[in-house]
């Protein structure tokens, strides 16, 4: 064998090794340069992995996953893995375009580690208009359709610009409308004027999501995610409506001229072998949304439920952010908004 085919024999070993590891059910997320791994500590999620995938260019889901992924760990127990969108340098990079620009070449998107999604027991996702490499796209339809449950944040519900391979019965699958029970339809008022004001369904405050929460309030708008005079697709529960306010702040006025919309519901989605996988959406997780401490308990007593942990969902349970959490503002003014590439690393 001579060097060059000897190089390339040793450069597959790891990816042989890799899928040695998946064919027997045992993905585990090293350390890698590529994404971020917490090992889980003492708490009801021992033994439990959560992949959380930070991929939006608006919301600041590169600082918000990884804050989510420590509580989740240090004070859930959960293993977590967070993975992220990266340019062709290996940076996180929420500046990279979602639509071609004149003159300028479209570079796919790209999100190392997607394999681990096989070995996940839950992914909580946050992409906005990828356009991922096929393979790609195939890992993570081969985890929608493997029945194991999904939570969608905020840009979720319109994650993919390059749809997915994705058929029951002949039929392409709606990843927004089909899985998750409702897709971006635009915003419900005023792009970045308006804030939200979360009022919990009377008839679901018992459920076992909502336990502990009460006062949700985030400075990001309510999306419409279903057409005028309709309501949430069958299957589909509110848990919190979202009513507009006239600012940005927790006690503004509220718009009397807007209705409250669903920001967070609940069903199961049907897979191609009949499986049911739940289901969690919350159109509100911006990353100073997730500032607010009963956000981030809805959410990750979301993750309980969708896991069928119902019986570990506590309301004294701390959601409380492990060490600093300042996210940027949102928006897509990056050099204002002091948005730019950075290594995997920098979000430790």
């Amino acid at each position: 064998m001579n060097q060059t085919m000897s190089d390339f024999f040793h450069s597959l070993l790891p990816k042989i090794a890799f899928i040695a590891i998946l064919s027997h059910g045992l993905v585990h997320a090293e350390d890698s340069p590529q994404w971020l791994s917490y090992g889980g500590g003492d708490g009801p999620g021992k033994g439990k992995r959560i992949v959380l995938i930070a991929a939006d260019q608006e919301y600041r889901s590169e600082q918000s996953m990884p804050m989510m992924a420590k509580i989740l760990s240090k004070r859930h127990g959960f293993d977590c893995t967070v993975l992220f969108a990266v340019n062709d340098k290996g940076e996180v990079d929420p500046t990279m375009p979602v639509y071609p620009e004149k003159g300028k070449e479209f570079k796919q998107h790209h999100i190392p580690g997607l394999e681990q999604l096989a070995g996940a027991d839950l992914v909580i996702f946050f992409p906005r208009l990828l356009t991922l490499p096929m393979s790609e796209r195939e890992l993570i339809v081969r985890y929608i359709d493997s029945g194991k449950p999904i939570i969608a944040l905020r840009t979720a519900n319109h994650g993919f610009q390059a749809a997915l391979p994705y058929k029951i019965d002949g039929k392409n699958v709606d990843w927004g409308n089909d899985v998750l029970g409702g897709a971006f339809m635009g915003h419900h008022g005023r792009w970045h004027e308006d804030s939200t004001r979360g009022i919990l369904v009377a008839e679901q405050k018992e459920h076992p999501i909502l336990t502990g929460v009460s006062d949700i309030w985030g400075n990001s708008d309510v999306y419409r995610t279903y057409k005028q005079g309709t309501s949430l697709p069958a299957g589909c529960t509110a848990l919190v409506w979202g009513q507009p306010l006239m600012g940005r702040h927790h006690d503004d006025a509220v718009n009397p001229k807007l209705e409250p919309l669903p920001v967070a519901w609940f069903k199961n989605w049907r897979t191609s072998e009949g499986k049911l996988s739940r289901v969690f959406q919350s159109t509100m997780a911006s990353g100073s949304d997730l500032e607010c401490a009963d956000l981030r308990r809805l959410i990750i007593n979301a993750a309980y439920w969708a896991m069928g942990m119902e019986a570990a969902i506590s309301a004294t349970r701390s959601v409380e952010i492990v060490g600093t959490y300042q996210p940027l503002e949102s928006g897509f003014d990056y050099e204002k908004l002091g948005v730019a590439p950075k290594p995997p690393a920098a979000y430790k």
